[in-house]
C-alpha cells in the first residue's frame, strides 16, 4: 500500500491525493494549531480498489474509466444504477495489504473508535465546487478493528455513487476520472463539548453542544449559539439551545454526562458510539464553560491571519483526565453559504438551503400560478395554497409554528421553509436574491450578482431541489438499515411523491391527508359546490382515482386514509357560500361536520368503496377530530351502509387528538374502533391551550411538555389494555426524535412521519429497540 499521509507531512503537490479537507487541516497543523491527530488514506487507493472490482457486469467492469453519463431525469434508472454500484462496492473485499497499515497506525492513538471523513478534490475549473458539497458526502464512524475499518472505507467510498452524487457530478459535467476521494482518519474521544465557529467580516457565530458533534449533524439537538463581535471578541448575544441527548464513545461514560441509561445500546451503523440523555438540570445549562468559549474565540482571532476573514472550523473539546483540550477537527477557508449575517430569523420548519429570487405575495391577491423556483414570501399559508406550492423553491411566512400548515406542507413537499419570520413581507422586496436556510431558520441576502455568487446559488438549488434536507432518506442508502419490530409508516397527501417514497423502508402510509390530497382535483371549489351543481359522479371518479394511486403503489402495505378535516378559515377560497355562521378558532371540524352535512362524507365513503371494488383491500379509514362517542357511532353506521366492512381486512380507526379520548377510549372500543392514531399537533394545542399556528408561542407549544407526554403514555397503555393498536402520526417524533425512546418503551405499535424524516426515525427506532433488548439482557444477567 502507498504510504499513509500524516497531516504534518503533506506538501502542496499532495493536494489531489489527500483532498481539500485534509489539505487545509495540514496547512494549519504545520503552523502549530491544535488539530486532531489525523492521517489520510490516499485517493489512489480508491482508484486501485475500483480497478480490482471483480464483476462480469460491464457497468462495474468499466467503472474506473466510465464517465457514467446517465439520464438523471429518469429517477428510477438513477436509483437502480446507484444501488447496483454501491452494492458492488460494499460486498467487495478490501485487501489486508491496505487495511493493516491503517489499523496499525490508528492503534497508536489507543482509541476504540475512529471517524473516517471524505476528503474530496475535483479536477475541474468549475469555481467553488469543492466547498459546495454540504450534505453530499458524510463521515463514517467505526470501531478500531480491521474488519470494521474495511467496511467503513467501503461505505465512505460508495457515497460518490449515491443517486444524489451521480446527479451532482453529471449536472456539473464531472466524470469519474476527475474525482479524487481520499479518506481522512481521526480518533474519536469522549468530548466535553463540540461544535463549529463560522466567521465573516460582519460577525462570528459559535454553535456548541455537549458531547460529540454528531448530535448537531444529525439534527438531534438544537445547539447553543453565541454571536461574537470580530474586532473585540466580545459576546454580543447568546441563545440557549435544546439539548436533551449527547453522544460519546462506548468504552467509557463521559464525565460530563449523566450516568448512561441502563438501556443504552450501540447506535446502528455507528457501533463505537453511545447515546446519553442529559439530566434536566444540565439541559438548561450552556455547553461551553467560559474558559472554553474564550479559547475558541482566541483561536478564531489567530486563524484570521492564516485563513482570511471568512472561514468555518469544526472543533471539539476532548475530555482529558483533569481538563479538556481544544482540537480543530475540520476547516473550510470559504463558506458555501453567503458571507453575510442573516437579516431575518424565524423557525426552521423544513430543512435544507436554497438560493433564489424572492416573490412577496399578498394572500388576498392569489395569482393564477407562481414562477418556478422562487422563494415565496407571504404572511401565512393555508392548505388551499397547496396547488401553487409545487413549483416554488422555498417558503418564508411571517406567521405559523413548526406544526402549522405551512410547515407541514413544506416538509411533505420537500420545500425549504422558514416560518414565524417577523416582518418578512416588509423587509424583503420582490426580486431580491435570498439564501434561505431551513435548518437554522435564517434568511440571508445575496449581495451583488457576481458569477461566483450566482454559480454558488445554482449549486445550492441543485442539491436542495432533489434533496432539500441533507438527512432526507433516499433509496440508495437504506440497504444497510437494521431490522426493527416497531412499524414505521409515512405521512403523505401528494400522489406526485409516490414514486419517490414507495421504495423507502416503510410499512405503509400511516396518514393519507385527504384534505390536501383532494385540493389537486377541486379546481378551487368546495366539494359541496360539485354536489349541488350535479357533478357528484365526476367528483367521485376523480376522488376514487386519487385514493387508488396510493392503494396501488403501497399494496399490500396498509394505507390509512384520514377523512376530511377542514376548518373554514383554513380554506378561504373554498368556503361554502351556504355557510354564514361565524367560525371559532377550531372551526366546525372533523366528525361533527359530518353530522351537520353528511353529503361529502358519504361521497368519501363511496370513493373508498370504489377502491375496494377495484380489488384493493389495503385502505383503512381514520376518522379525524372525534369529540364524542355519538359522533363515532354515526360515522360507523355510515361506513357500514357503504358496505366497507364487508371486506375482512378493512379497519375503522380514529384520531386520538381531542383530550376527551383519554376518558372515553374504552367506550370508543366498545363502539367498534379498531385502532387509534395519536395526533400530537392538536392534542398539544388543546392540552396546553396554545394555537399551533402562532409561531410566537413556539416555546409554549411544546409537544414534549410533561402533560402531553403523560397523555401519550396513557393512550398507549389504554390501547394495549383494550387490545387495539396505537400509532402516532403527529409531528412530534419527526421534530423531536429523542422522544422515540419513550414511545417504543411504552409500546407504541407504529410511528408515522414525513418522508424527509424516515431514515432518522428508522435509526431512532432501531436504537430504542436495541436499548430495550440490552436492558433485558442485563437484568437477566444480574
Amino acid at each position: 500500500m502507498n504510504k499513509l499521509y500524516w497531516l504534518d507531512q503533506i506538501k502542496l503537490q499532495d493536494r489531489a491525493k489527500v483532498g481539500d479537507k485534509a489539505f487545509y487541516l495540514s496547512k494549519i497543523i504545520q503552523r502549530g494549531y491544535p488539530v486532531m491527530p489525523s492521517f489520510v488514506v490516499s485517493a489512489e487507493i480508491l482508484r486501485q480498489f475500483l480497478e480490482n472490482l471483480n464483476s462480469s457486469e460491464s457497468l462495474v467492469a468499466d467503472l474506473p474509466h466510465s464517465s457514467l453519463h446517465l439520464d438523471v431525469t429518469n429517477w428510477r434508472q438513477l436509483q437502480q444504477v446507484a444501488s447496483r454500484l454501491r452494492q458492488e462496492i460494499l460486498t467487495a473485499t478490501v485487501t489486508q495489504e491496505w487495511v493493516s497499515p491503517i489499523f496499525q497506525a490508528a492503534r497508536e492513538w489507543q482509541t476504540s473508535c475512529l471517524i473516517l471523513r471524505p476528503s474530496l478534490a475535483v479536477s475541474t475549473a468549475t469555481p467553488g465546487i469543492n466547498n459546495n458539497i454540504s450534505g453530499l458526502l458524510e463521515s463514517v464512524f467505526c470501531q478500531c478493528e480491521p474488519e470494521a475499518i474495511a467496511l467503513a472505507l467501503k461505505r465512505t467510498w460508495s457515497q460518490i455513487f449515491r443517486a444524489r452524487s451521480l446527479l451532482y457530478w453529471q449536472h456539473l459535467g464531472i466524470n469519474l476520472q476527475q474525482i479524487n476521494l481520499a479518506v481522512l482518519v481521526q480518533p474519536v474521544e469522549n468530548a466535553i463539548a463540540s461544535g463549529s465557529l463560522t466567521t465573516n467580516p460582519s460577525g462570528w457565530e459559535i454553535e456548541a453542544t455537549f458531547g460529540l458533534g454528531i448530535a448537531i449533524a444529525l439534527g438531534e439537538v438544537q445547539p447553543d449559539v453565541y454571536y461574537i463581535q470580530p474586532e473585540t471578541g466580545v459576546v454580543l448575544e447568546q441563545q440557549l439551545g435544546n439539548k436533551i441527548l449527547a453522544y460519546g464513545v462506548d468504552d467509557a461514560a463521559p464525565k460530563v454526562f449523566s450516568q448512561p441509561l441502563p438501556n443504552s445500546a450501540l447506535t446502528p451503523d455507528r457501533t463505537c458510539l453511545i447515546t446519553y440523555l442529559l439530566p434536566e438540570a444540565q439541559q438548561k445549562q450552556y455547553s461551553l464553560q467560559e474558559e472554553y468559549l474564550q479559547q475558541i474565540i482566541a483561536l478564531g482571532t489567530q486563524l484570521v491571519s492564516e485563513l482570511g476573514k471568512t472561514f468555518t472550523i469544526k472543533w471539539t473539546i476532548a475530555e482529558q483526565t483533569t481538563s479538556g483540550k481544544l482540537y480543530i477537527t475540520q476547516v473550510s477557508p470559504s463558506q458555501s453559504v453567503i458571507p453575510h449575517l442573516h437579516f431575518i430569523r424565524g423557525l426552521g420548519a423544513a430543512g435544507g438551503r436554497v438560493a433564489a429570487t424572492a416573490l412577496v405575495i399578498n394572500p388576498q391577491q392569489k395569482p393564477e400560478q407562481l414562477p418556478k423556483g422562487v422563494i415565496l414570501v407571504i404572511p401565512t399559508i393555508t392548505p388551499d395554497w397547496l396547488p401553487f406550492l409545487q413549483q416554488v423553491g422555498g417558503i418564508i411566512t411571517e406567521q405559523g409554528g413548526l406544526t402549522s400548515h405551512a410547515a407541514i406542507l413544506a416538509r411533505e413537499l420537500g420545500i425549504t421553509a422558514v416560518v414565524n419570520a417577523t416582518s418578512a413581507t416588509t423587509l424583503i422586496q420582490t426580486g431580491e436574491r435570498l439564501l434561505l436556510d431551513g435548518d437554522r431558520g435564517e434568511v440571508y441576502r445575496i449581495k451583488g450578482d457576481s458569477k461566483e455568487e450566482m454559480e454558488r446559488g445554482r449549486e445550492e438549488n441543485l442539491l436542495s431541489s432533489h434533496y432539500p434536507n441533507p438527512k432526507a432518506p433516499h433509496p440508495a442508502v437504506t440497504s444497510h438499515l437494521p431490522m426493527i419490530a416497531t412499524q414505521l409508516l409515512v405521512n403523505l397527501s401528494q400522489s406526485t411523491l409516490i414514486e419517490q417514497v414507495q421504495n423507502l423502508p416503510v410499512d405503509g402510509v400511516g396518514l393519507l391527508r385527504s384534505e390536501l390530497m383532494v385540493l389537486n382535483i377541486l379546481n378551487g371549489q368546495h366539494p359541496n359546490s360539485w354536489i349541488l351543481s350535479g357533478r357528484q359522479a365526476e367528483l367521485l371518479e376523480l376522488w376514487s382515482e386519487q385514493i387508488m394511486q396510493f392503494a396501488r403503489a403501497f399494496a399490500p402495505r396498509p394505507v390509512f386514509y384520514r377523512s376530511l378535516d377542514w376548518r373554514s378559515q383554513d380554506l378561504p377560497s373554498l368556503r361554502d357560500s351556504l355557510e354564514s355562521s361565524p367560525q371559532s378558532m377550531l372551526g366546525e371540524r372533523g366528525t361533527f361536520s359530518y353530522l351537520r352535512n353528511p353529503a361529502v362524507f358519504e361521497l368519501e365513503l363511496q370513493a373508498l368503496a370504489s377502491v375496494q371494488q377495484a380489488g384493493y383491500t389495503n385502505v383503512n379509514l381514520l376518522l379525524p377530530f372525534v369529540r364524542t362517542v355519538e359522533e363515532f357511532i354515526f360515522c360507523r353506521r355510515k361506513v357500514e351502509q357503504a358496505f366497507l366492512t364487508e371486506v375482512a381486512q378493512f379497519q375503522l380507526w380514529m384520531m386520538a387528538e381531542v383530550p376527551s379520548v383519554l376518558f372515553l377510549l374504552p367506550e370508543y372500543v366498545k363502539a367498534g374502533v379498531a385502532g387509534i392514531s395519536i395526533g400530537t399537533n392538536d392534542l398539544t394545542q388543546l392540552l396546553l391551550g396554545v394555537d399551533r399556528e402562532q409561531g410566537q408561542l413556539a416555546k409554549v407549544f411544546n409537544e414534549r411538555h410533561p402533560a402531553v407526554m403523560s397523555a401519550i403514555a396513557q393512550l398507549i397503555q389504554m390501547a394495549k389494555s383494550a387490545g387495539i393498536p396505537c400509532s402516532i402520526c403527529g409531528q412530534a417524533p419527526a421534530l423531536y426524535p429523542e422522544i422515540i425512546d419513550k414511545l417504543v418503551e411504552w409500546g407504541i405499535t407504529s410511528i408515522s412521519v414525513e418522508p424527509e424524516a424516515v431514515e432518522r426515525t428508522y435509526q431512532a427506532i432501531a436504537r430504542a429497540e436495541q436499548r430495550i433488548i440490552l436492558a433485558a439482557a442485563r437484568r437477566k444477567l444480574n
